[in-house]
């Protein structure tokens, strides 16, 4: 399938019945709501939206909380629940989870899960393909529990003031929805999934230092924002070069989708299995000729892309079954390594041939401790080339055993986890002196009990 272009000139203008003038809805119905019916068809879809900085990026994609202001991701949420409201398919049930990211400096961050404070870990799997290990995703049920999400989210993610944009956002943020339709066969008593991923992206603009007067971290930042992009045109190039050749002239070209972390993570919703649509935002300043023309080429190489989008059905159960013949493959490698790991989540380990090492370590953590202090004389030393194999397939196999277990979880358990991560936030929240409503709006900002009443005059 072709991934469509859409050249959006988002202009904030004083009349708003400019003919020229587009209103959020307008873009929705040409975007949001196309790509929400694939998505219930079973299909995965994507939107990002790309341009230079202070373009309408943000506002197009995300918007602002008030009414008939709202982006494309709001509406997306708010439309899906309709439909699922409106479903009077009594043998078909929903499940929605979402979560909210963001790429800063080449490094993930979760904006949900206040727990997941560092730079999180990319996979990639040959079913999942690349995914962010431990990423929270939470279980919602109304569009106001999305709205809060978002709310939260956004608060969390790194914005600064440039020149250029005085809310300048400094990372590419992703905002992920998978929802999942289960029919329940009364006459034969079996169940089908549809499993589709909604990826919703907003990337942080493509900039020049001397027109954002960027200095120090805002200049890093823009280091690293217009590395990431760069090679996100590349990997745009490549897959429009490939597809404008005849079949059989078509070879598996490299593409570079690993030299950035966002090109990485969206590898399937560039040239995989994913229906993805692309908003370019340009300027109408003319002293941003230069930007508007290499966004709009940008956005011309990207329609001549063909995707091989199929319907994502039964996928959980193929995939479960695929994993656990990939762990009893690692077991039986550590097997052959001396090492047994016995079933169950404690993933209990003990050494069967070597009488120089410990007869049980209990947990497969603590066998990655004993690898990875080789120069501590006090515990026993794992030699390669034992020790790298060994290192390895315990990686994948505890991969794997968070992959079931977070494939095995049933709704109520996800609901439980997912108020548990709210709790922690608004915890977090109180910790900084914020104060939230019910609805998630700022109550107020207060002095934190932990803290004495000093006020930072001077940093020396």
């Amino acid at each position: 399938m072709n991934i469509s272009a859409f050249w959006c000139l988002h202009i904030v203008r004083k009349l708003v019945n400019d003919p020229c003038f587009a209103s959020q809805c307008d873009v929705f119905t040409d975007i949001g709501e196309e790509m929400l019916d694939h998505a219930f068809q079973g299909y995965n879809v994507c939107i990002f939206a790309y341009g230079q900085t202070g373009a309408g990026k943000s506002y197009t994609m995300m918007g602002k909380q008030e009414e008939g202001q709202e982006g494309i991701i709001p509406l997306i949420c708010k439309d899906m629940f309709k439909k699922i409201a409106d479903c009077n398919d009594e043998e078909l049930q929903y499940s929605v989870e979402v979560s909210y990211m963001e790429i800063y400096c080449e490094r993930v961050r979760d904006l949900l899960n206040p727990k997941n404070k560092g730079n999180l870990r990319v996979r990639e799997h040959p079913l999942l393909g690349p995914y962010v290990e431990d990423l929270a995703k939470l279980a919602v049920t109304t569009y106001e529990d999305i709205h809060n999400l978002i709310d939260e989210g956004n608060k969390a993610r790194t914005v600064a003031a440039t020149n250029m944009n005085e809310t300048s956002s400094r990372s590419h943020a992703v905002f992920s929805i998978v929802l999942t339709q289960r029919r329940e066969d009364r006459a034969t008593n079996l169940s089908t999934e549809r499993v589709s991923k909604i990826s919703l992206v907003d990337l942080a603009g493509s900039e020049r230092a001397d027109s954002t007067g960027a200095k120090g971290t805002r200049l890093k930042e823009g280091a690293n924002i217009n590395k990431s992009l760069t090679t996100l045109g590349k990997v745009i190039s490549a897959l429009a070069e490939i597809a404008s050749k005849p079949n059989k002239k078509r070879k598996a070209e490299f593409i570079p989708y690993r030299d950035s972390v966002l090109t990485w993570l969206l590898r399937e919703n560039l040239g995989g299995n994913s229906k993805t649509a692309m908003v370019a935002a340009i300027s109408p300043a003319d002293i941003n000729y230069d930007e508007t023309l290499s966004t709009l080429r940008y956005a011309d190489r990207a329609k001549a892309i063909r995707c091989n989008a199929v319907v994502n059905e039964d996928a959980n159960a193929k995939l479960i079954r695929e994993l656990k013949e990939e762990i009893q493959r690692l077991r039986d490698l550590l097997k052959v390594e001396g090492i047994e790991v016995q079933e169950g989540p404690d993933c209990k380990v003990t050494y069967n041939n070597n009488e120089n090492r410990p007869a049980d370590l209990g947990s497969c953590q603590e066998i990655t401790k004993v690898m990875n202090s080789r120069n501590d004389k006090e515990t026993p030393q794992i030699n390669s080339p034992v020790s790298t194999v060994a290192e390895v397939a315990v990686d994948q196999l505890q991969a794997n055993e968070k992959l079931i277990a977070e494939l095995n979880e049933t709704w109520e358990e996800k609901l439980k986890r997912t108020e548990s991560i709210r709790l922690q936030r608004e915890a977090v929240f109180a910790e900084m002196g914020v104060a939230l409503k019910e609805d998630g709006n700022t109550l107020g900002i207060f002095s934190p009990k932990k803290f004495g009443d000093f006020t930072l005059l001077n940093k020396d």
